[in-house]
C-alpha cells in the first residue's frame, strides 16, 4: 500500500464513528462500538507504521529541538505529512469520542461539539467545554433532568 493510499483508507476509516457518535448517539450499536479502543489501536498502528518510515537521522535531531523552520521543512515531506494527519485522525478522533461519552454520561447536547472537533479538533473541544459550562450554569436542574433519563434508560 502507498503512502497516498494508507492516507486515503485512514481518512474514510473515521467517518463512520463519526458518523454514528454525531447522527445515531442514543443507538446501543454506536455507543458498543464507541466503548472500543479497537479503532484508535489501527489508526495508532498506521500512525507509528509511518513514523519510523518517515524518520531519519537528521528528521530525529531536527524534532528532538524543534524550530518551526525545521518542523516545516519535515513536514513537506510526503510521509511526514500523512504521519501528521493520521495523527490529527487519531487525537480527533479520541477527543470526539470521550465528547460523545461526557454527552451521554451528562445529557449535554454534543452534536455541534462533535460536528467542530470532526474538522477542527480543538474548536470541538473548547465548544463542548463552552457547552457544558453554559449549561451547568444557567440550566442546572435541565441537565439532572437529562441524567436522569439516560439512567433510567439505561
Amino acid at each position: 500500500m502507498t503512502i497516498s493510499q494508507l492516507f486515503n483508507v485512514a481518512n474514510l476509516f473515521v467517518l463512520p464513528f463519526w458518523a454514528l457518535m454525531i447522527l445515531l448517539p442514543n443507538w446501543k450499536i454506536t455507543r458498543q462500538i464507541m466503548s472500543s479502543y479497537l479503532p484508535f489501536v489501527i489508526l495508532a498502528g498506521a500512525y507509528v507504521y509511518l513514523f519510523i518510515s518517515s524518520i531519519t537521522p537528521e528528521n530525529a535531531q531536527a524534532l528532538s529541538n524543534p524550530q518551526l523552520a525545521d518542523i516545516a521543512k519535515f513536514f513537506a515531506d510526503e510521509t511526514a505529512a500523512a504521519t501528521g494527519w493520521i495523527h490529527f485522525l487519531v487525537m480527533d478522533l479520541f477527543v470526539g469520542r470521550w465528547i460523545y461519552w461526557e454527552g451521554q454520561k451528562t445529557g449535554i447536547w454534543t452534536i455541534h461539539s462533535l460536528a467542530l472537533c470532526l474538522f477542527a479538533g480543538p474548536m470541538g473541544l473548547l465548544s463542548h467545554i463552552l457547552t457544558y459550562w453554559i449549561a451547568k450554569t444557567f440550566f442546572p436542574n435541565s441537565q439532572q433532568n437529562e441524567i436522569v433519563t439516560i439512567e433510567e434508560k439505561a
